[in-house]
């Protein structure tokens, strides 16, 4: 993601003057390091103010109510750090194992106790394989649609991305549409993704 509106910033102002597409970057940025802002409606609620005052914390000291070049910087490069477009090699177990643990530590996950826990989830969640799977997978998808209440948007990935409005979230977050076709939560990349940003921003550990 490259942030084309907010690097034409000449210098630092109030967060709260940067423009609606100025924020809507903003929004969408902090989402995708795992700072969460709600929705990416480029208004400056309480949520998005919350967000990058902690990512500033965390990464760029100095006045949480501003934003200028040097900040925006820092915030492209932590977003160049986790690449949209790396290539990671899902082709093989330990070739996953790697790119959990390279994502992991790029989105502020550098814990080895942390990480340990991310890779026993992904393990037990995908019974070992570290393969995307879907819920109740040795069922069948007829079994799926007469069982399960939340159907189409049962648990899909390396963990269970499950229920609707958690798909529409990270079709937010992603800028794809996961709830006209769910299936996508299956694809490696996006998998990875989620786990990582799930963990991240306590989904996936009730923070």
């Amino acid at each position: 993601m490259k942030l084309a509106e907010l690097l034409s910033i000449p210098g630092p102002i109030p967060i709260s003057e940067l423009t609606d597409e100025q924020l809507k970057e903003l929004q969408r940025a902090l989402n995708l390091l795992g700072y969460p802002v709600g929705d990416i409606d480029g208004l400056i609620g309480p949520k998005t103010r919350n967000a990058w005052s902690e990512f500033k914390t965390d990464e760029f000291p100095g006045n949480p109510a501003l934003i200028g070049k040097e900040s925006i910087e820092t915030l492209q490069g932590k977003l160049d750090t986790i690449g949209e477009g790396k290539i990671h090699d899902f082709s093989c177990k330990e070739g996953t194992i790697e790119a959990i643990k390279l994502e992991c530590q790029a989105r502020g996950i550098g814990l080895n106790t942390q990480i340990a826990y991310v890779m026993a989830t992904t393990q037990w969640e995908t019974n070992q394989t570290f393969e995307p799977v879907r819920e109740a997978y040795w069922l069948s998808e007829n079994w799926r649609k007469s069982n399960l209440r939340y159907y189409p948007f049962y648990g899909r990935g390396f963990v269970q991305l499950t229920w609707k409005n958690n798909y529409e979230k990270y079709s937010h977050i992603l800028g794809i549409d996961m709830v006209s076709d769910p299936d996508i939560a299956m694809q490696p990349k996006v998998a990875l993704f989620v786990l990582i940003h799930g963990f991240k921003t306590g989904i996936f550990t009730g923070r």
